[in-house]
């Protein structure tokens, strides 16, 4: 009796790890180049999934060390509530034919509060036909930018220009944009802004090392 449960359990949780398995690779496939992407609104600048990946994407010309003292330095939220550090599976490099993803791609059940990772402010509100509903914050310093697809909605008020603390809510998960309908996930990019206006350029930098705080909803926000 004991032996059939066992087998029982242990083959509930294969089917259980197969199932989490593939809406992983379908999200993965979703932020893929060369999709039909589905109907929206234009953006006037193009999807940061769209544009060249640098040679070295880690580092993107920067001396290494730098970048990383600086990210460290942070103490980087992860931008979704109630998911921690060790969940999130690194996708930055995940092959893309030529290219690489240069992004995280966060799962978390539809309508799951989307956290600014760190302090700064709104720098665009924006909807483009891979991403869907986005947003870029830029931090404090005006050094990195990050950027959040795939958005279901986007917070009450949020505005450009306006100020962040981590945890404060800029919208929910979702799959608006080329996102599966069944893998609701946050694509987060991390790109080092060049200080030129140009929020969608940025070279892009793996910031899966640096989030070191679990999601949570800062108090009032």
């Amino acid at each position: 009796m004991r032996l059939a449960r066992s087998r029982i359990v242990a083959r509930a949780a294969s089917a259980i790890r197969a199932a989490r398995a593939a809406l992983i690779a379908a999200a993965l496939a979703a932020c893929a180049p060369g999709l039909t992407p589905l109907p929206g609104p234009a953006d006037p600048a193009p999807d940061p999934m769209e544009l060249p990946i640098p040679a070295d994407p880690a580092t993107a010309g920067v001396p290494r060390d730098n970048l990383a003292a600086l990210l460290r330095g942070k103490r980087l939220m992860v931008p979704v509530d109630g998911v921690a550090p060790e969940r999130i599976r690194d996708t930055f490099t995940a092959r893309r034919g030529a290219r690489i993803h240069s992004a995280l791609d966060i799962m978390a059940p539809r309508g799951t509060p989307v956290l600014s990772a760190d302090a700064g402010r709104v720098f665009k509100v924006r909807s483009n036909n891979l991403g869907g509903l986005t947003v870029y914050a830029i931090d404090a310093e005006e050094r990195f930018v990050y950027y959040y697809a795939h958005l279901e909605r986007y917070a009450k008020g949020l505005a450009e220009g306006q100020a962040l603390q981590p945890g404060d809510v800029i919208g929910y998960v979702g799959t608006t944009g080329n996102a599966p309908p069944n893998a609701p996930h946050l694509h987060f990019q991390l790109l080092l802004y060049r200080g030129n206006g140009r929020w969608w350029d940025g070279d892009p930098l793996n910031p899966h090392p640096y989030l070191v705080r679990a999601g949570r909803l800062r108090t009032g926000s």
